[in-house]
């Protein structure tokens, strides 16, 4: 990647965060151990940098690792398995099926001190329209840290969830930014028998992980047709034990099949040969409008998808106001010509200033996945920023029963549990994200449009609920999901719902079919919603008496009933035929105690019916204090202290069903 177009991950960034969340210990205490806090995993190829490294820094060989004695695995381990999607009929008339995907690389932390199972505070990059993308990166590494990086589970999860695979990142940095030809050359050594290990091992941390295979991105220079040969035999080692794996491999555009790093901007003579062994390619930057129309001839030239091709657009210090060529990508009079790579749009994040909030980050995300109009189904042909929901077309994993949805982001200020605060403290875990609305926000109505949001100062459960506010001085319909659900005899839709202030009538919309035309609305029918309390958050069930076949997409009609602005929330989204509770967890142990500083793990006899863990600290009045929760089977505590009086801290750990169903709690005690 060109040099001067990245901000490269030095040594020693950022410090660790600690998350606040969960504790325990029964059994023979554990051996006490000096650092428990686990983080995502990352290595060199073999050899180790000279000298010593910086805080908050361990320096690992990848030829080394082996997943047996990697004691923080249980913690980084994801747990969702990729889900399959489906396209809905277009939100508008611009967006396309099955031409231009969207590959994200994103780094959502240091390569240092990533903790594996989030921390505490909001502000963090809670991507959540996955409709979109279709490969996300793990972006990161450096030559002080480390250059190979296992994404960490709850971005893995929530990726899975919404049907994204995500790629751990291979980076061998320029020569400016410490980059060492020996990385290189370890990474592509072969044993005597002529293979290579580090591909095999790189399939390993794959599978071991969870996540789905490895973009590999080889810059440092100084290369000779030597080296050339044998990247481009281990890539096609790597690619072959990948494919076996379930794995794929993705290459960038910058060593040249002679070792040279030389950054071409198309697919040519210099890569085609990596092209071909990898399953897809990263174009670098430098591409033009007639060296991505040549690329993408190559490509099926050479029997290949053009959209194999993934055109490079640096976003990562201009955001939406990053210019492009974009019709030289996905011009809107002709088929696409590629397939698009936005490196770092967690621009949506750091762009904003000091203080800002969660709703701050989810607006600017919205303006830069949806568009200036902020509504999928009315995109502004003014924009200068052709937003990915202007030209592709979004994707949905919602088809199968049970469904249900709090709209958790994935961070929050507080935690809520049945619509009362559980915990005030700030946090984030990508791997508790719901499956979230595909289009935000897609609204229909004749009169004033009323805004809508993610709303983080209340919720049902989680950390956020969807917020509906405004004159809503005519009816106004606001779509939610795109479905694939079978439709039963006992099928019924279930809302967590509140209005405050304001008088409102919802009716729940549901379509059993789909659009006849991009860009047109379901053909809904109109079901009434048993009208609860004045005030306060309750529960409606809607039976879908009447209605045979699948729902194909599910919404609300808000009216309103006594005029003045209306503010109305969900909590809560749930369709099932039958209401589940998972069996509880068994074999709750402390695994490791270092002080206040716990970790615990346990067993769970069907784990695929599980949608997460809770953990909650019981306090000698009987109180349950809310820690933390995890789509693993472990999990760490940091910083418990002794309630006054207290000899022995009791930790419960539930399993959470996809109805938000808990188990009943296995336990375990601490002495302190």
């Amino acid at each position: 990647m060109n040099p001067t177009r990245r901000t490269v991950l030095l040594a020693g960034a950022a410090a660790a965060f600690l998350p606040a969340l969960p504790a325990g210990t029964a059994q023979a205490a554990p051996k006490a151990t000096a650092a428990l806090q686990p983080y995502a995993s990352y290595w060199y190829p073999d050899s180790l940098p000279a000298g010593s490294p910086g805080p908050g820094i361990t320096w690992r060989s990848l030829k080394t690792w082996r997943a047996a004695t990697d004691a923080d695995l249980p913690f980084n381990a994801a747990s969702v398995p990729l889900a399959p999607r489906f396209t809905p009929t277009p939100a508008n008339t611009t967006a396309r099926a099955g031409q231009a995907r969207v590959q994200a690389l994103v780094s959502f932390g240091p390569t240092s001190s990533n903790p594996s199972q989030g921390s505490a505070t909001a502000d963090y990059y809670a991507l959540t329209h996955w409709a979109y993308v279709d490969e996300l990166v793990f972006w990161g590494g450096s030559s002080g840290e480390g250059l190979i990086l296992a994404p960490n589970a709850p971005v893995v999860d929530a990726a899975h969830r919404h049907g994204v695979p995500v790629l751990g990142n291979v980076f061998l940095p320029p020569a400016a930014y410490g980059g060492q030809l020996q990385w290189t050359r370890d990474l592509v050594q072969k044993d005597a028998s002529g293979h290579y290990p580090l591909a095999a091992q790189l399939v390993a941390v794959a599978s071991a992980h969870g996540f789905d295979g490895w973009f590999v991105n080889a810059e440092t220079g100084g290369g000779d047709s030597a080296l050339g040969a044998d990247m481009l035999g281990f890539v096609k080692e790597l690619k072959r034990l990948a494919t076996a794996a379930g794995q794929r491999i993705t290459w960038y555009d910058a060593m040249t099949v002679n070792g040279s790093v030389s950054w071409q901007g198309a697919l040519n003579g210099q890569n085609q040969a990596l092209f071909q062994a990898a399953d897809d390619m990263f174009v670098d930057f430098r591409w033009s409008a007639s060296s991505l129309a040549s690329s993408g001839q190559k490509a099926e030239q050479l029997g290949r998808s053009r959209y194999e091709l993934w055109a490079g657009v640096d976003v990562e210090s201009g955001g939406w106001n990053t210019s492009a060529d974009w019709d030289a990508i996905v011009p809107t009079d002709r088929a696409h010509i590629t397939s698009l790579g936005l490196y770092r749009p967690e621009w949506t994040r750091n762009h904003l200033p000091a203080g800002h909030t969660p709703e701050d980050f989810h607006a600017a995300d919205d303006r830069f996945w949806t568009g200036r109009s902020l509504d999928p189904s009315r995109p502004d042909t003014t924009d200068g920023w052709r937003a990915p929901a202007v030209s592709v077309a979004d994707r949905s994993t919602v088809a199968s029963l049970p469904f249900a949805s709090v709209f958790n982001t994935g961070h929050g200020l507080r935690w809520y549990e049945d619509g009362e605060v559980a915990s005030d403290v700030p946090w984030n875990h990508l791997g508790l994200q719901d499956r979230l609305p595909s289009r935000r926000w897609v609204v229909r109505t004749d009169g004033q449009r009323p805004t809508v949001a993610f709303d983080f100062a209340d919720a049902w459960r989680g950390g956020s609920s969807v917020l509906v506010a405004g004159a809503l001085d005519r009816p106004a319909v606001l779509d939610l999901y795109a479905t694939r659900l079978p439709v039963g005899p006992d099928t019924v839709v279930e809302l967590t719902h509140r209005t405050d202030p304001g008088a409102v009538r919802v009716e729940l919309a549901v379509a059993t079919a789909e659009p006849d035309t991009a860009g047109a609305a379901p053909p809904y029918s109109y079901l009434p919603v048993p009208a609860g309390p004045d005030d306060g958050w309750h529960t409606s069930a809607v039976r879908l008496t009447g209605l045979s076949g699948t729902v194909h997409a599910i919404g609300v009609r808000l009216t309103a009933t006594g005029g003045g602005p209306v503010s109305w929330r969900l909590g809560g989204l749930a369709v099932h035929d039958r209401a589940d509770t998972p069996a509880a967890p068994s074999g709750l142990r402390i695994t490791a105690a270092s002080g206040g500083d716990l970790r615990l793990a346990w067993n769970h006899p069907a784990p695929a019916a599980v949608r997460h863990y809770t953990l909650h600290r019981v306090l000698p009045d009987g109180t349950r204090r809310f820690l933390g929760g995890t789509g693993q089977r472990a999990y760490f505590a940091g910083g418990q202290t002794p309630a006054p009086g207290e000899r022995a801290g009791r930790f419960e750990v539930r399993a959470v069903g996809e109805l938000y169903t808990a188990s009943s709690p296995a336990t375990v005690t601490h002495p302190w």
